[in-house]
């Protein structure tokens, strides 16, 4: 399942970067004008208001309520729905679902069950298109942030799915999908200020410091970004090391 709970005011602030990033992968899109798309994990709804300018009749699914309410807030008569990509249901197979930023999130072992409800969810001839983190992402900061937590005598969990094509593809082929296009990409993205990196580690890795004290939380982001300055650090700007993957893939069993 999903292992995250937005703040979705700090994330439309200071991450735009995430939907911007996910207009060139609706590229990936086939379907004409008119079909039905949905928008898995349509967060704050900007990537469902793009699909609907391209024509598509669009419904965004979001597990996240402050996040839907923010996407109907931002998407004025753009249908939205609660559901996780996990066990999600539409009243009409739709023509393609498109996902991005969002499949990390999910945990491994529901990866599969994900898969085979994604595919059960289109058509026969329908599309997934997808991006989402990939096998090495912000290895940087995650390998460091382990190495701190150790420091302090504590384990730092990897709750993030980051796979490779080889992993992936043959999970897509086993819920019924045929992978018409597959990429894994280095992707460095640059963060907001001066604290950008701090920020990106407060928005987007909460499990690890569940029921920490917020002392010992700021002292451990501190000393990760101390240790990172040298190689992430460039240009008057914090990088994150993103690797990300992309796949389209047609469902091709019934």
């Amino acid at each position: 399942m999903p292992n995250i709970d937005w703040n979705a005011s700090d994330y439309q602030k200071h991450f735009s970067f995430v939907p911007s990033y996910g207009e060139s992968v609706m590229e990936l899109l086939t379907k004409p004008e008119g079909a039905f798309v949905v928008d898995l994990g349509c967060g704050n709804g900007m990537l469902t208001k793009k699909l609907a300018e391209k024509g598509y009749h669009v419904l965004g699914v979001d597990d996240s309520e402050t996040m839907l309410r923010l996407a109907e807030k931002n998407c004025s008569g753009i249908s939205f729905q609660k559901g996780n990509a996990v066990d999600f249901s539409l009243k009409q197979k739709a023509d393609a679902i498109f996902s991005n930023a969002v499949l990390h999130w999910i945990d491994a072992k529901d990866q599969q069950k994900m898969l085979d409800n994604i595919c059960h969810q289109l058509v026969l001839g329908g599309e997934f298109v997808c991006e989402f983190g990939g096998y090495g992402c912000a290895e940087q900061v995650h390998s460091m942030l382990e190495k701190c937590f150790a420091a302090h005598g504590m384990t730092y969990p990897r709750v993030f799915y980051f796979p490779t094509i080889g992993t992936y593809a043959p999970m897509l082929e086993q819920a019924g999908f045929r992978v018409e296009y597959a990429s894994l990409f280095d992707r460095p993205t640059v963060q907001e200020g001066r604290d950008g990196l701090a920020d990106w580690i407060s928005m987007f890795v909460k499990t690890p410091f569940l029921g920490m004290d917020d002392s010992l939380k700021k002292e451990i982001i501190w000393e990760t970004i101390e240790k990172l300055r040298d190689t992430l650090w460039q240009e008057d700007h914090w990088f994150v090391d993103y690797v990300r993957i992309r796949f389209r893939a047609v469902r091709v069993k019934s």
